[in-house]
Protein backbone atom coordinates (compact mmCIF):
# COMPACT_ATOMS: atom_id res chain seq x y z
CA UNK A 1 0.00 0.00 0.00
CA UNK A 2 1.47 3.59 -0.67
CA UNK A 3 -0.69 6.95 -0.16
CA UNK A 4 0.79 10.23 0.94
CA UNK A 5 2.60 10.52 3.73
CA UNK A 6 3.42 6.54 3.93
CA UNK A 7 5.75 4.66 2.69
CA UNK A 8 5.86 1.08 0.84
CA UNK A 9 4.88 -0.60 3.93
CA UNK A 10 2.01 2.23 5.15
CA UNK A 11 4.43 3.58 7.81
CA UNK A 12 3.87 7.54 7.97
CA UNK A 13 7.19 8.69 6.81
CA UNK A 14 9.23 11.11 8.43
CA UNK A 15 11.47 12.44 5.86
CA UNK A 16 10.97 16.32 5.67
CA UNK A 17 8.23 17.59 2.51
CA UNK A 18 9.97 18.32 -0.73
CA UNK A 19 9.78 21.53 -2.37
CA UNK A 20 6.62 21.52 -4.60
CA UNK A 21 7.87 22.75 -8.60
CA UNK A 22 5.95 23.38 -11.35
CA UNK A 23 6.54 20.05 -13.72
CA UNK A 24 5.59 20.19 -17.53
CA UNK A 25 3.57 17.53 -18.78
CA UNK A 26 4.76 17.73 -22.19
CA UNK A 27 3.21 16.39 -25.76
CA UNK A 28 6.10 15.97 -27.71
CA UNK A 29 7.43 14.19 -31.20
CA UNK A 30 10.87 14.37 -31.07
CA UNK A 31 12.44 17.58 -29.58
CA UNK A 32 9.13 19.40 -30.65
CA UNK A 33 6.49 20.09 -28.02
CA UNK A 34 3.07 20.58 -28.84
CA UNK A 35 1.38 20.95 -26.31
CA UNK A 36 2.67 21.32 -21.79
CA UNK A 37 0.32 21.14 -18.88
CA UNK A 38 1.74 22.12 -16.34
CA UNK A 39 1.27 19.98 -12.82
CA UNK A 40 2.63 20.87 -9.65
CA UNK A 41 4.54 17.98 -7.78
CA UNK A 42 6.55 16.54 -5.31
CA UNK A 43 10.00 15.22 -6.87
CA UNK A 44 11.16 11.81 -5.20
CA UNK A 45 14.12 10.36 -6.03
CA UNK A 46 15.52 7.23 -5.75
CA UNK A 47 18.78 6.17 -4.95
CA UNK A 48 21.54 4.19 -7.34
CA UNK A 49 21.47 1.42 -4.43
CA UNK A 50 17.74 1.44 -3.70
CA UNK A 51 17.07 0.44 -7.35
CA UNK A 52 19.45 -1.92 -7.03
CA UNK A 53 18.02 -3.44 -4.39
CA UNK A 54 14.83 -3.23 -5.76
CA UNK A 55 13.31 -0.55 -3.05
CA UNK A 56 10.38 1.32 -2.89
CA UNK A 57 10.95 4.99 -1.89
CA UNK A 58 9.75 6.78 1.09
CA UNK A 59 6.75 8.99 -0.14
CA UNK A 60 7.44 12.24 1.65
CA UNK A 61 3.75 13.79 3.19
CA UNK A 62 1.86 15.65 0.20
CA UNK A 63 1.35 19.26 0.63
CA UNK A 64 -2.59 20.81 -0.02
CA UNK A 65 -0.84 22.91 -2.69
CA UNK A 66 0.89 19.83 -4.83
CA UNK A 67 -1.19 18.11 -6.97
CA UNK A 68 1.16 14.74 -6.71
CA UNK A 69 4.83 13.45 -6.65
CA UNK A 70 7.27 12.22 -9.70
CA UNK A 71 9.11 9.44 -8.76
CA UNK A 72 12.65 9.28 -10.37
CA UNK A 73 14.88 5.85 -10.76
CA UNK A 74 11.95 3.50 -9.38
CA UNK A 75 13.14 -0.28 -10.45
CA UNK A 76 10.48 -1.13 -13.16
CA UNK A 77 10.35 -4.36 -11.19
CA UNK A 78 8.32 -2.49 -8.41
CA UNK A 79 6.03 -0.40 -11.08
CA UNK A 80 2.84 -2.86 -9.60
CA UNK A 81 4.17 -2.24 -5.86
CA UNK A 82 4.63 1.37 -6.44
CA UNK A 83 0.43 1.96 -7.00
CA UNK A 84 -0.75 -0.60 -5.86
CA UNK A 85 -3.25 1.21 -3.47
CA UNK A 86 -5.06 2.58 -6.29
CA UNK A 87 -5.76 6.30 -4.27
CA UNK A 88 -3.57 7.59 -6.52
CA UNK A 89 -3.26 7.82 -10.39
CA UNK A 90 0.00 6.05 -11.77
CA UNK A 91 1.22 7.41 -15.06
CA UNK A 92 4.51 5.90 -16.56
CA UNK A 93 6.33 9.08 -17.92
CA UNK A 94 9.47 7.13 -19.33
CA UNK A 95 11.16 4.09 -19.03
CA UNK A 96 15.10 3.56 -19.54
CA UNK A 97 18.16 1.73 -18.19
CA UNK A 98 20.12 3.87 -15.00
CA UNK A 99 23.78 2.82 -16.15
CA UNK A 100 26.34 2.60 -13.23
CA UNK A 101 29.81 1.71 -13.45
CA UNK A 102 31.62 -0.40 -11.01
CA UNK A 103 34.86 1.19 -9.26
CA UNK A 104 36.15 -1.50 -7.67
CA UNK A 105 39.29 -3.56 -9.20
CA UNK A 106 41.80 -1.99 -11.16
CA UNK A 107 41.59 0.78 -13.91
CA UNK A 108 43.01 -2.05 -16.32
CA UNK A 109 40.51 -4.06 -15.07
CA UNK A 110 37.56 -2.08 -16.07
CA UNK A 111 39.28 -0.86 -19.61
CA UNK A 112 38.98 -4.99 -20.19
CA UNK A 113 35.20 -4.90 -19.79
CA UNK A 114 34.56 -2.54 -21.95
CA UNK A 115 34.15 -3.04 -25.72
CA UNK A 116 37.19 -3.55 -27.84
CA UNK A 117 35.37 -0.33 -30.38
CA UNK A 118 35.17 1.48 -27.00
CA UNK A 119 38.58 0.99 -26.01
CA UNK A 120 40.20 2.16 -29.31
CA UNK A 121 37.99 4.69 -30.02
CA UNK A 122 38.75 6.29 -26.49
CA UNK A 123 42.45 5.70 -27.22
CA UNK A 124 42.62 7.43 -30.44
CA UNK A 125 40.45 10.34 -28.86
CA UNK A 126 43.49 10.63 -25.80
CA UNK A 127 46.03 10.67 -28.42
CA UNK A 128 44.57 14.19 -30.53
CA UNK A 129 44.03 16.06 -27.02
CA UNK A 130 47.57 14.53 -25.61
CA UNK A 131 48.79 16.37 -29.39
CA UNK A 132 47.67 19.19 -28.56
CA UNK A 133 48.61 19.84 -25.23
CA UNK A 134 52.12 19.09 -25.18
CA UNK A 135 52.27 15.64 -25.82
CA UNK A 136 50.44 14.90 -21.99
CA UNK A 137 46.76 14.66 -21.35
CA UNK A 138 46.27 18.15 -18.30
CA UNK A 139 43.15 16.95 -16.41
CA UNK A 140 43.05 18.67 -13.19
CA UNK A 141 41.35 17.05 -10.08
CA UNK A 142 39.50 19.30 -7.40
CA UNK A 143 38.43 18.11 -4.07
CA UNK A 144 39.14 20.71 -1.06
CA UNK A 145 36.70 23.71 -0.54
CA UNK A 146 39.69 26.35 -2.00
CA UNK A 147 39.92 23.91 -4.71
CA UNK A 148 36.66 23.63 -5.43
CA UNK A 149 36.06 27.44 -5.31
CA UNK A 150 38.54 27.81 -8.42
CA UNK A 151 37.02 25.37 -10.23
CA UNK A 152 33.99 26.57 -10.16
CA UNK A 153 34.72 30.14 -11.55
CA UNK A 154 36.47 28.01 -14.51
CA UNK A 155 33.98 25.62 -14.89
CA UNK A 156 31.57 28.19 -15.16
CA UNK A 157 33.39 30.27 -17.87
CA UNK A 158 33.07 27.21 -19.67
CA UNK A 159 29.67 26.33 -19.12
CA UNK A 160 28.36 29.71 -20.44
CA UNK A 161 29.26 27.89 -23.84
CA UNK A 162 27.50 24.84 -23.76
CA UNK A 163 24.02 23.62 -25.00
CA UNK A 164 23.55 22.56 -21.46
CA UNK A 165 22.66 26.00 -20.08
CA UNK A 166 21.62 27.79 -23.77
CA UNK A 167 19.19 24.50 -24.39
CA UNK A 168 18.50 23.46 -20.86
CA UNK A 169 18.94 25.43 -17.88
CA UNK A 170 21.16 22.31 -16.92
CA UNK A 171 24.65 23.36 -16.78
CA UNK A 172 26.54 24.10 -13.61
CA UNK A 173 24.80 26.08 -11.13
CA UNK A 174 25.89 29.82 -10.73
CA UNK A 175 24.12 30.34 -7.31
CA UNK A 176 25.46 31.46 -4.21
CA UNK A 177 23.29 28.81 -2.44
CA UNK A 178 24.55 26.28 -4.97
CA UNK A 179 28.51 27.32 -3.84
CA UNK A 180 27.73 27.53 -0.57
CA UNK A 181 26.40 23.73 -0.52
CA UNK A 182 29.69 22.76 -2.66
CA UNK A 183 31.62 24.28 -0.38
CA UNK A 184 30.22 22.48 2.37
CA UNK A 185 30.27 19.13 0.86
CA UNK A 186 33.69 19.52 0.25
CA UNK A 187 34.87 20.14 3.66
CA UNK A 188 33.23 16.79 4.41
CA UNK A 189 35.36 14.85 1.46
CA UNK A 190 32.25 14.20 -0.68
CA UNK A 191 32.84 16.00 -3.75
CA UNK A 192 35.13 15.06 -6.57
CA UNK A 193 35.71 17.64 -10.03
CA UNK A 194 37.97 17.97 -12.81
CA UNK A 195 38.97 20.02 -15.67
CA UNK A 196 40.30 19.34 -19.30
CA UNK A 197 42.54 21.78 -20.51
CA UNK A 198 43.87 21.57 -24.29
CA UNK A 199 46.30 23.55 -25.42
CA UNK A 200 46.30 25.07 -22.16
CA UNK A 201 42.32 26.15 -22.61
CA UNK A 202 39.99 25.22 -19.99
CA UNK A 203 38.12 22.46 -22.75
CA UNK A 204 35.78 20.43 -20.01
CA UNK A 205 34.22 20.01 -16.42
CA UNK A 206 32.86 17.36 -14.58
CA UNK A 207 31.51 17.79 -11.49
CA UNK A 208 30.58 14.68 -8.82
CA UNK A 209 29.05 14.85 -5.21
CA UNK A 210 29.19 11.70 -3.36
CA UNK A 211 26.49 9.67 -1.75
CA UNK A 212 28.34 7.27 0.64
CA UNK A 213 30.72 5.12 -1.65
CA UNK A 214 28.66 6.39 -4.76
CA UNK A 215 29.85 9.02 -6.83
CA UNK A 216 27.40 10.90 -8.77
CA UNK A 217 27.58 12.28 -12.35
CA UNK A 218 25.80 15.66 -12.10
CA UNK A 219 27.18 18.38 -14.10
CA UNK A 220 29.39 17.98 -16.91
CA UNK A 221 29.91 20.28 -20.09
CA UNK A 222 32.12 20.89 -22.76
CA UNK A 223 33.39 24.09 -23.94
CA UNK A 224 31.97 23.67 -28.10
CA UNK A 225 35.07 24.77 -29.73
CA UNK A 226 36.22 21.52 -29.24
CA UNK A 227 33.29 19.70 -30.50
CA UNK A 228 35.70 17.39 -32.53
CA UNK A 229 38.09 16.51 -29.97
CA UNK A 230 35.55 14.37 -27.84
CA UNK A 231 36.43 16.18 -24.42
CA UNK A 232 33.76 14.65 -22.51
CA UNK A 233 34.91 11.45 -22.91
CA UNK A 234 38.63 11.80 -22.51
CA UNK A 235 37.86 13.83 -19.25
CA UNK A 236 35.42 10.87 -18.00
CA UNK A 237 38.25 8.24 -19.19
CA UNK A 238 40.89 10.29 -17.27
CA UNK A 239 38.56 10.77 -14.24
CA UNK A 240 37.67 7.15 -13.80
CA UNK A 241 42.03 6.54 -13.98
CA UNK A 242 42.08 8.36 -10.79
CA UNK A 243 39.12 7.16 -8.76
CA UNK A 244 40.66 3.61 -9.36
CA UNK A 245 43.74 4.70 -7.93
CA UNK A 246 41.73 6.73 -5.08
CA UNK A 247 40.09 3.72 -4.11
CA UNK A 248 37.68 5.54 -2.29
CA UNK A 249 34.05 5.15 -4.15
CA UNK A 250 32.79 1.92 -4.91
CA UNK A 251 30.71 2.75 -8.06
CA UNK A 252 29.96 5.60 -10.53
CA UNK A 253 26.21 6.36 -11.21
CA UNK A 254 25.98 7.82 -14.30
CA UNK A 255 21.52 8.68 -12.89
CA UNK A 256 18.36 8.52 -14.86
CA UNK A 257 18.18 8.47 -18.53
CA UNK A 258 20.19 7.13 -21.39
CA UNK A 259 22.61 8.63 -23.83
CA UNK A 260 25.61 7.03 -25.66
CA UNK A 261 28.25 8.37 -23.10
CA UNK A 262 26.66 6.63 -20.46
CA UNK A 263 26.33 3.36 -21.95
CA UNK A 264 29.79 3.45 -23.33
CA UNK A 265 31.44 3.68 -19.91
CA UNK A 266 29.14 1.78 -17.65
CA UNK A 267 29.65 -1.87 -16.24
CA UNK A 268 25.97 -2.20 -15.71
CA UNK A 269 22.54 -1.08 -15.64
CA UNK A 270 19.17 -1.32 -13.77
CA UNK A 271 15.74 -0.77 -15.81
CA UNK A 272 13.99 1.60 -14.03
CA UNK A 273 11.34 4.21 -15.30
CA UNK A 274 9.75 7.38 -13.84
CA UNK A 275 6.64 7.66 -12.36
CA UNK A 276 4.02 10.15 -11.77
CA UNK A 277 1.74 9.47 -9.05
CA UNK A 278 -1.33 11.85 -9.03
CA UNK A 279 -4.58 12.75 -6.96
CA UNK A 280 -7.44 11.39 -8.46
CA UNK A 281 -9.32 14.84 -9.83
CA UNK A 282 -10.91 14.72 -12.82
CA UNK A 283 -8.60 17.12 -14.73
CA UNK A 284 -5.57 14.48 -13.57
CA UNK A 285 -7.31 11.60 -15.51
CA UNK A 286 -8.16 13.22 -18.63
CA UNK A 287 -4.61 14.57 -18.90
CA UNK A 288 -3.26 10.99 -17.90
CA UNK A 289 -5.70 9.69 -20.36
CA UNK A 290 -5.13 11.83 -23.49
CA UNK A 291 -1.11 11.86 -22.60
CA UNK A 292 -1.27 8.07 -22.96
CA UNK A 293 -3.37 8.05 -25.99
CA UNK A 294 -1.05 10.51 -27.87
CA UNK A 295 2.03 9.02 -26.64
CA UNK A 296 0.53 5.19 -28.28
CA UNK A 297 -0.22 7.18 -31.44
CA UNK A 298 3.36 8.34 -31.69
CA UNK A 299 5.06 5.39 -30.85
CA UNK A 300 2.32 3.57 -33.61
CA UNK A 301 3.75 5.65 -35.87
CA UNK A 302 7.39 5.52 -35.06
CA UNK A 303 7.21 1.58 -35.53
CA UNK A 304 4.53 2.00 -39.09
CA UNK A 305 8.02 4.34 -40.51
CA UNK A 306 10.31 2.11 -39.39
CA UNK A 307 8.55 -1.17 -40.76
CA UNK A 308 8.39 1.14 -44.20
CA UNK A 309 11.78 1.79 -44.26
CA UNK A 310 11.63 5.65 -43.11
CA UNK A 311 13.94 5.69 -40.66
CA UNK A 312 14.56 9.42 -40.85
CA UNK A 313 10.93 9.45 -39.86
CA UNK A 314 11.06 7.29 -37.40
CA UNK A 315 13.64 9.09 -35.43
CA UNK A 316 11.27 11.99 -35.62
CA UNK A 317 8.59 10.80 -33.96
CA UNK A 318 10.50 9.35 -31.38
CA UNK A 319 9.39 10.79 -28.11
CA UNK A 320 11.48 12.85 -26.19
Amino acid sequence: MVEPGCGAGGVNALAPVVAVRSTPLSFQIGARTLLAVKRSLVRVAVSLDEAREGRLPMLPPLPREADGYVVTSLPEERLDAMIASGRMIGFVRQRYLRYHADLTGTYDAYLARLSSSARQGVKRKMRKVAQLSGGKIDVRRFVTPDELRAFHGIARGIARRTYQERLLGEALPDSPAFVDWMLARAAEDAVRAWLLYIGGEPAAYLYCPAQGDTLIYEFVGHDPRFNELSPGAVLQMEAFRELFAEGRFARFDFTEGEGQHKRQFSTGSVPCLDLLLLRPSFANRLTTAALGGFNRVVAGGKAAAQRAGADGLARKLRRG
